[in-house]
């Protein structure tokens, strides 16, 4: 025998509509007695309800006073319309000058100030000069900051002392020109290779086969840790000729720990090669107290045309006479070269171009 218990409800009728729901059991949570439950329920009931002294039971607290924390206002500024430095101080728009952020010295010259990138030398980065040969007025070009880092080190709040530090330089130091510009030479440390400039390669040779291998090696070491320790005011550095790329990137990174400018002196031929300086100038002499300057690389548009400095002098009264000679004399050759080579193109068809060339030509060769 079958049991049909099991299939009495597919055998009874289905009744129409939807079928009732069955209540579910609640279990009673805990039950408040004395002043917290009279308390309990004249907060929910209403103020008019109840009787003045009289605890009665109150119904439970609609659902719409039950509302969520207030979440803060979503910023109106969309990050695409925020300003690159103040999602990072490392970014900036092409069209634009960066390092606004960044702490600069003031050069002391006002157009280079306005084609810098923070209006000055940036800090904690290379700063790249190229130069055609040493002496062309770089050190009166640099003064004005040197001078504002020794005096913000050597202030009363100041913690720490800081000096000026000079690698390798191509020639001495003379104290007498520093003072002139408003430096104070006590304060610089100058730091040498074994192999200085202008010494003979077979010296070097001598020497063993680290010095074939590695020239300036510890310049550059002595360099590099310089940079890393943090305690140097300012930074000369007249790199070694070529150097790699590498070396270059390795002193960047070191100039990151460097809390002032760092100047680092290549040769011209430098300008055709990478870098990892963020920042790069070109120097050419103007004159004797003139310098002409051309931004290579810099944290900004490209700047196009160069810039033209008025140096201190620091030449005495015969001194710059002799100079100035020099150069009306340098100005004379090169307008009787440009001469001489226009006659030449016409010398063939014009007379007086031949006896002009043969003048210009005994001029020339004077």
């Amino acid at each position: 025998m079958v049991n049909l218990s099991l299939f009495d409800d597919l055998a009874a009728p289905v009744p129409e509509g939807p079928r009732p729901l069955r209540p579910l059991p609640v279990k009673p949570g805990p039950r408040l007695s004395g002043a917290a439950a009279q308390s309990w329920q004249l907060e929910l009931a209403a103020p008019d309800a109840l009787p003045p002294g009289l605890a009665t039971p109150a119904s439970p607290p609609p659902a719409q006073a039950i509302l969520p924390p207030a979440l803060p206002a979503p910023e109106d500024t969309h990050p695409a319309q925020r300003a690159p430095e103040d999602l990072h101080p490392a970014l900036w728009r092409a069209d634009q000058l960066g390092g606004g952020l960044h702490v600069v010295t003031a050069s002391g010259f006002a157009p280079l100030d306005a084609v810098l990138p923070g209006g000055g030398w940036p800090h904690r980065v290379l700063t790249e000069l190229l130069l055609p040969h040493p002496g062309l007025g770089e050190l009166r070009l640099l003064a004005p900051a040197l001078a504002a880092v020794s005096r913000s080190f050597s202030s009363p709040g100041a913690a720490g002392s800081h000096c000026v530090m000079l690698f390798d330089p191509p020639a001495g130091l003379y104290g007498s020109a520093l003072a002139q510009l408003g430096l104070d030479a006590r304060h610089w440390l100058v730091v040498r290779g074994r192999v200085p400039h202008g010494r003979p390669a077979a010296a070097a040779a001598r020497q063993g086969p680290l010095r074939q291998l590695l020239p300036n090696a510890d310049v550059l070491w002595a360099l590099e840790q310089a940079l890393k320790s943090g305690h140097v005011g300012a930074v000369l550095a007249w790199l070694p000729a070529p150097l790699k790329a590498d070396a270059v990137r390795r002193l960047q990174l070191a100039a990151q720990a460097h809390d002032g400018p760092a100047f680092v002196f290549r040769e011209i031929e430098a300008r055709h090669r990478p870098s990892a300086a963020p920042l790069r100038l070109l120097l050419q002499s103007a004159g004797a107290d003139a310098l002409q300057l051309q931004v290579l690389k810099r944290r900004g548009p490209p700047l196009l045309q160069g810039l033209q400095l008025a140096l201190p002098p620091v030449l005495g009264g015969s001194a710059q006479e002799r100079a100035q000679m020099r150069q009306a004399a340098l100005a004379q050759v090169q307008v009787r070269r440009a001469a001489f080579a226009q006659a030449l193109d016409h010398r063939d068809d014009d007379p007086q171009a031949q006896a002009l060339t043969a003048a210009l030509a005994g001029g020339a060769g004077r």
